[in-house]
């Protein structure tokens, strides 16, 4: 999954005067909340992500499990779906409760040390933009793996299982095959997410301040128009992950499909224009809730963690 940032701390937003005394007294007026006081670790930040990453991928995944099916570009007959709802509902119902969650577990393993990562990295060097290098989704392995697992009529039962295959039959380099579109992706995916976060703050929470309902609305909007513009993108990626071999078969596409421009040409070709647009509304639906957990999960943990540092100081 991507996960963009917002420009907290900037230096165009004006300092408040801390968080309402309901929800933050013991904060002293002169600390800025977003500009965490020196005292505190980096394992403030590190914390905070990863349990922010775990929550947001582990609720969401059923949902993502949709995205990955609706995307598919020749999917089978039992598996075209009109709505993320019927979709849901018809994996439950045909393939058993706990289908929407196969390969959760490979999912939470890489989202809580890239959430970490990226945090702490988006904390330190924050104008620089260096998370551009660290999306706060799971490792390209974990992608492959879990995307693999999500797909109907997946012949892959474990996370293990899928791995051993995937290696033995393709190589290494299968894991990977993404990795260029993942990149290119996340670059306007970011770009996005940090404006329009920005200007949802500017009149939601002008004074930057610990404020969870701005955090929340501000990080779905973003979140949302982030998702559906980079949406192509995705689906390209989908398909260098997944090497769905029904639509390669069509196009008599012989061994394993790779890179960006084949993988552009391959959807254009199957789908059309509006083939870059599978499963829109699935991965909207999912970014914006998504999002919003993360971000409001991240916050909090951020501020509490702070004000118990600054209490021992005092």
């Amino acid at each position: 999954m991507e996960l963009g940032c917002a420009m907290a701390g900037s230096a165009a937003a004006p300092p408040g005067p801390g968080p309402p005394a309901a929800a933050g007294a013991g904060l002293a007026d002169s600390e800025e909340y977003e500009s965490l006081p020196s005292g505190v670790a980096l394992g403030t930040h590190m914390v905070a992500g990863a349990v922010a990453g775990i929550m947001e991928h582990t609720i969401m995944y059923p949902v993502d499990s949709v995205k990955t099916r609706m995307q598919s570009l020749q999917p089978d007959p039992k598996a075209q779906y009109r709505g993320v709802y019927e979709a849901l509902r018809r994996m439950v119902l045909t393939e058993g409760f706990w289908r929407p969650l196969r390969g959760i577990d490979v999912t939470m393993l890489g989202a809580g040390p890239a959430h970490a990562l990226y945090f702490a990295c988006y904390e330190k060097m924050k104008k620089a933009l260096s998370d551009v290098f660290q999306p706060g989704g799971n490792s390209h392995l974990a992608n492959v793996v879990k995307q693999r697992l999500q797909m109907f009529n997946s012949p892959y039962t474990s996370v293990l299982g899928c791995v051993r295959t995937v290696h033995r039959t393709e190589g290494l380099g299968a894991f990977y095959r993404s990795y260029t579109t993942q990149l290119t992706m996340n670059v306007p995916f970011q770009a996005i997410h940090f404006i329009t976060y920005e200007l949802m703050q500017e009149h939601l929470n002008p004074h930057r301040q610990y404020h969870p309902q701005s955090h929340i609305v501000a990080g779905a909007v973003a979140g949302a128009v982030a998702a559906a513009a980079t949406t192509p993108l995705d689906v390209c990626k989908t398909l260098l992950n997944t090497q769905e071999n029904t639509a390669l078969s069509s196009l008599k596409i012989r061994g394993h499909l790779s890179g960006m421009a084949n993988a552009f040409s391959t959807v254009y070709q199957l789908g059309g224009l509006p083939g870059f647009f599978k499963g829109v509304q699935a991965r909207v639906i999912y970014q914006m809730p998504s999002t919003a957990i993360a971000w409001s999960v991240y916050e909090f943990f951020k501020y509490f963690l702070t004000k118990r540092a600054l209490e021992k100081k005092t």
